[in-house]
């Protein structure tokens, strides 16, 4: 704080100033821990299907996992299902949601046409949208 003199009458008032460096301090830091964390994340690819009609859903709902491992077996969460029933199974589940959302994990080891067949499968049964979980790339 600063005392200024005042022209007319030469009185001595304070002046008070609001010091920003350690706001910018602050903010720098922020900034790179946001950017250190970031790639720490979990990262997917969307893929947006064409929507279809569907009745309402309450709004706490659990988000669906399918999840094929390198043996080609299929879970959806943690229940193990079939390719020829997977397509039931989704519609039933999905029957009453308004988004149809799914989020596909695949192992690396799993062939691409295996995977494309599981992601038919779940598009026949009226999804409207796919996420496909990846980890992030390890340096």
């Amino acid at each position: 704080m600063r005392y200024r003199r005042n022209r007319n009458n030469g009185d001595h008032r304070l002046v008070s100033d609001i010091n920003v460096t350690p706001l910018v301090d602050v903010v720098l830091v922020l900034l790179i821990i946001f950017m250190v964390t970031a790639p720490m994340l979990q990262m997917g690819i969307d893929v947006n299907l064409p929507k279809v009609e569907a009745s309402p859903v309450d709004v706490a709902e659990e988000k669906l996992v399918l999840t094929v491992n390198n043996k080609n077996e299929i879970f959806i969460n943690a229940h193990k299902t079939l390719l020829a029933d997977l397509g039931s199974k989704l519609e039933n589940i999905f029957k009453t949601k308004i988004e149809k959302e799914v989020f596909l994990r695949a192992d690396k080891e799993v062939p691409y046409g295996y995977v494309v067949q599981v992601m038919s499968e779940v598009r026949k049964a009226g999804v409207d949208r796919i996420g496909m979980i990846t980890e992030p790339v390890k340096e």
